[in-house]
Protein backbone atom coordinates (compact mmCIF):
# COMPACT_ATOMS: atom_id res chain seq x y z
CA UNK A 1 0.00 0.00 0.00
CA UNK A 2 1.29 3.45 -0.95
CA UNK A 3 2.25 5.16 2.34
CA UNK A 4 2.07 8.59 0.66
CA UNK A 5 -1.69 8.18 0.39
CA UNK A 6 -2.11 8.57 4.16
CA UNK A 7 -1.41 11.43 6.50
CA UNK A 8 0.18 9.55 9.37
CA UNK A 9 0.83 10.91 12.84
CA UNK A 10 1.29 9.78 16.42
CA UNK A 11 -0.90 11.84 18.80
CA UNK A 12 1.87 12.19 21.38
CA UNK A 13 3.92 14.08 18.78
CA UNK A 14 1.12 16.28 17.40
CA UNK A 15 -1.11 15.88 14.35
CA UNK A 16 0.50 18.46 12.04
CA UNK A 17 -2.83 19.80 10.76
CA UNK A 18 -4.71 23.06 11.25
CA UNK A 19 -7.27 21.34 13.49
CA UNK A 20 -7.10 18.12 15.47
CA UNK A 21 -8.84 15.52 13.23
CA UNK A 22 -9.73 13.12 16.07
CA UNK A 23 -13.19 14.60 16.69
CA UNK A 24 -13.94 14.69 12.96
CA UNK A 25 -12.82 11.10 12.34
CA UNK A 26 -15.04 9.74 15.12
CA UNK A 27 -18.14 11.42 13.73
CA UNK A 28 -20.93 12.10 13.77
CA UNK A 29 -21.32 11.67 17.52
CA UNK A 30 -24.55 11.89 19.54
CA UNK A 31 -24.83 14.93 21.78
CA UNK A 32 -25.06 14.34 25.51
CA UNK A 33 -27.23 17.27 26.57
CA UNK A 34 -26.94 16.66 30.29
CA UNK A 35 -29.00 18.30 32.99
CA UNK A 36 -27.91 18.09 36.64
CA UNK A 37 -28.41 19.95 39.87
CA UNK A 38 -26.39 20.35 43.04
CA UNK A 39 -27.52 19.62 46.60
CA UNK A 40 -28.85 23.17 46.88
CA UNK A 41 -31.09 22.73 43.84
CA UNK A 42 -29.06 24.93 41.49
CA UNK A 43 -29.52 23.69 37.92
CA UNK A 44 -26.90 23.03 35.29
CA UNK A 45 -27.37 22.13 31.64
CA UNK A 46 -24.45 21.40 29.33
CA UNK A 47 -23.78 19.60 26.01
CA UNK A 48 -21.14 16.88 25.72
CA UNK A 49 -19.92 15.49 22.41
CA UNK A 50 -18.17 12.54 24.08
CA UNK A 51 -21.42 10.70 24.77
CA UNK A 52 -23.08 7.44 23.83
CA UNK A 53 -25.08 4.37 24.88
CA UNK A 54 -23.07 1.44 26.26
CA UNK A 55 -25.53 -1.29 27.22
CA UNK A 56 -29.01 -2.43 26.26
CA UNK A 57 -30.33 -4.32 29.30
CA UNK A 58 -30.16 -2.59 31.65
CA UNK A 59 -29.90 0.53 29.50
CA UNK A 60 -26.68 2.38 30.31
CA UNK A 61 -25.41 5.61 28.80
CA UNK A 62 -22.51 7.84 29.63
CA UNK A 63 -20.81 11.15 28.99
CA UNK A 64 -17.18 12.15 29.30
CA UNK A 65 -16.00 15.51 30.60
CA UNK A 66 -12.60 17.05 30.00
CA UNK A 67 -12.05 18.53 33.44
CA UNK A 68 -14.04 18.23 36.68
CA UNK A 69 -16.94 20.42 35.53
CA UNK A 70 -20.31 21.16 37.09
CA UNK A 71 -22.07 18.28 35.33
CA UNK A 72 -19.60 15.71 36.64
CA UNK A 73 -19.51 17.17 40.13
CA UNK A 74 -23.30 17.37 40.39
CA UNK A 75 -23.87 13.89 39.01
CA UNK A 76 -21.21 12.48 41.31
CA UNK A 77 -22.59 14.26 44.37
CA UNK A 78 -26.30 13.58 43.82
CA UNK A 79 -26.12 10.31 41.84
CA UNK A 80 -28.51 11.61 39.17
CA UNK A 81 -28.61 13.24 35.75
CA UNK A 82 -30.92 13.50 32.74
CA UNK A 83 -30.07 13.17 29.08
CA UNK A 84 -32.09 15.39 26.71
CA UNK A 85 -32.44 14.89 22.96
CA UNK A 86 -31.08 17.73 20.81
CA UNK A 87 -33.10 18.19 17.63
CA UNK A 88 -32.54 20.70 14.83
CA UNK A 89 -34.88 23.33 16.22
CA UNK A 90 -33.16 23.18 19.61
CA UNK A 91 -29.67 23.50 18.15
CA UNK A 92 -29.27 27.23 18.93
CA UNK A 93 -30.42 26.76 22.53
CA UNK A 94 -28.13 23.77 23.00
CA UNK A 95 -25.24 25.85 21.69
CA UNK A 96 -26.04 28.63 24.16
CA UNK A 97 -25.86 26.20 27.08
CA UNK A 98 -22.17 25.66 26.32
CA UNK A 99 -21.39 29.27 27.26
CA UNK A 100 -19.30 29.83 30.42
CA UNK A 101 -21.78 31.40 32.84
CA UNK A 102 -21.05 32.88 36.27
CA UNK A 103 -21.30 30.46 39.23
CA UNK A 104 -24.92 29.82 40.18
CA UNK A 105 -26.34 31.10 36.88
CA UNK A 106 -28.76 28.69 35.18
CA UNK A 107 -28.30 27.71 31.54
CA UNK A 108 -32.07 27.11 31.37
CA UNK A 109 -32.87 30.78 31.80
CA UNK A 110 -29.91 31.92 29.69
CA UNK A 111 -31.05 29.78 26.74
CA UNK A 112 -34.79 30.35 27.23
CA UNK A 113 -35.53 26.72 28.16
CA UNK A 114 -38.06 25.29 30.59
CA UNK A 115 -37.13 22.92 33.44
CA UNK A 116 -39.70 20.11 33.47
CA UNK A 117 -40.25 17.88 36.48
CA UNK A 118 -38.84 14.36 36.26
CA UNK A 119 -40.51 11.37 37.93
CA UNK A 120 -37.77 9.18 39.38
CA UNK A 121 -34.97 11.70 39.83
CA UNK A 122 -34.91 15.21 41.26
CA UNK A 123 -33.07 16.64 38.26
CA UNK A 124 -35.45 18.35 35.80
CA UNK A 125 -35.37 17.56 32.11
CA UNK A 126 -35.57 20.09 29.27
CA UNK A 127 -39.27 20.69 28.69
CA UNK A 128 -38.75 21.51 25.00
CA UNK A 129 -36.82 18.31 24.26
CA UNK A 130 -38.81 15.67 22.34
CA UNK A 131 -37.15 12.83 24.25
CA UNK A 132 -35.31 12.49 27.53
CA UNK A 133 -33.89 9.80 29.81
CA UNK A 134 -33.65 9.97 33.59
CA UNK A 135 -30.47 8.31 34.86
CA UNK A 136 -29.05 7.04 38.13
CA UNK A 137 -25.25 7.21 38.32
CA UNK A 138 -23.62 3.78 38.52
CA UNK A 139 -19.97 4.80 38.13
CA UNK A 140 -17.65 7.78 37.73
CA UNK A 141 -14.34 6.79 36.18
CA UNK A 142 -11.22 8.93 35.89
CA UNK A 143 -9.26 8.08 32.76
CA UNK A 144 -5.64 6.99 32.76
CA UNK A 145 -3.07 7.04 29.98
CA UNK A 146 -1.16 3.98 28.76
CA UNK A 147 1.40 4.47 31.53
CA UNK A 148 -1.28 4.39 34.21
CA UNK A 149 -1.08 8.09 34.95
CA UNK A 150 -4.40 9.85 35.77
CA UNK A 151 -5.86 12.09 33.05
CA UNK A 152 -7.97 15.14 33.89
CA UNK A 153 -11.07 13.64 32.26
CA UNK A 154 -13.95 11.67 33.74
CA UNK A 155 -16.57 9.25 32.37
CA UNK A 156 -19.96 9.32 34.07
CA UNK A 157 -22.09 6.21 33.53
CA UNK A 158 -25.76 6.10 34.38
CA UNK A 159 -28.51 3.50 34.26
CA UNK A 160 -31.63 4.75 32.52
CA UNK A 161 -34.58 4.49 34.91
CA UNK A 162 -37.22 6.48 33.00
CA UNK A 163 -37.73 7.51 29.37
CA UNK A 164 -39.85 10.24 27.74
CA UNK A 165 -40.70 10.17 24.01
CA UNK A 166 -42.93 12.58 22.11
CA UNK A 167 -45.85 10.40 20.95
CA UNK A 168 -45.73 12.06 17.51
CA UNK A 169 -42.37 10.33 16.95
CA UNK A 170 -43.81 6.84 17.44
CA UNK A 171 -45.44 5.08 14.48
CA UNK A 172 -46.86 1.56 14.66
CA UNK A 173 -45.01 1.01 17.92
CA UNK A 174 -41.62 2.06 16.50
CA UNK A 175 -39.70 5.23 17.38
CA UNK A 176 -38.95 7.16 14.18
CA UNK A 177 -35.40 8.44 14.63
CA UNK A 178 -35.27 10.64 11.53
CA UNK A 179 -38.66 12.25 12.20
CA UNK A 180 -37.16 13.94 15.24
CA UNK A 181 -34.36 15.48 13.14
CA UNK A 182 -31.66 14.95 15.80
CA UNK A 183 -28.36 16.71 15.30
CA UNK A 184 -24.92 15.27 16.01
CA UNK A 185 -21.39 16.64 16.36
CA UNK A 186 -19.29 16.32 13.24
CA UNK A 187 -15.87 17.71 14.18
CA UNK A 188 -13.99 21.01 13.96
CA UNK A 189 -15.18 23.88 16.11
CA UNK A 190 -18.83 23.96 15.12
CA UNK A 191 -19.70 21.29 12.55
CA UNK A 192 -22.96 19.40 13.04
CA UNK A 193 -24.92 16.80 11.10
CA UNK A 194 -28.69 16.42 10.97
CA UNK A 195 -30.47 13.07 10.68
CA UNK A 196 -33.27 13.35 8.12
CA UNK A 197 -35.55 10.79 6.45
CA UNK A 198 -33.68 11.37 3.18
CA UNK A 199 -30.29 10.46 4.65
CA UNK A 200 -31.36 7.26 6.39
CA UNK A 201 -31.04 3.83 4.79
CA UNK A 202 -31.55 0.27 5.97
CA UNK A 203 -29.41 -2.86 5.75
CA UNK A 204 -30.70 -6.31 6.64
CA UNK A 205 -28.62 -7.95 9.35
CA UNK A 206 -26.91 -11.28 8.62
CA UNK A 207 -28.88 -14.25 9.88
CA UNK A 208 -28.02 -14.98 13.50
CA UNK A 209 -26.48 -11.56 14.17
CA UNK A 210 -27.06 -9.86 17.51
CA UNK A 211 -30.18 -7.79 18.02
CA UNK A 212 -30.93 -4.95 18.55
CA UNK A 213 -27.41 -3.65 17.89
CA UNK A 214 -23.94 -4.76 16.90
CA UNK A 215 -22.07 -5.88 20.03
CA UNK A 216 -18.95 -7.30 18.42
CA UNK A 217 -17.92 -10.93 18.23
Amino acid sequence: MNSERFHYYEPANGHGLLHNPFNALIAPRPIGWISTQDHEGRLNLAPYSFFNAFNYDPPILGFSSIGWKDSVRNASDTGEFVWNLVTRELGPQMNQTSAPLPPGASEYGFAGLTPALSRLVKVPRVGEARAAMECKVIDVVQFKDQKGQPVSSWLVLGEVVAVYIDRELIKDGVYQTAQAHPILRAGRGGDYWEVTPETMFEMERPEGSSVPAFHGT
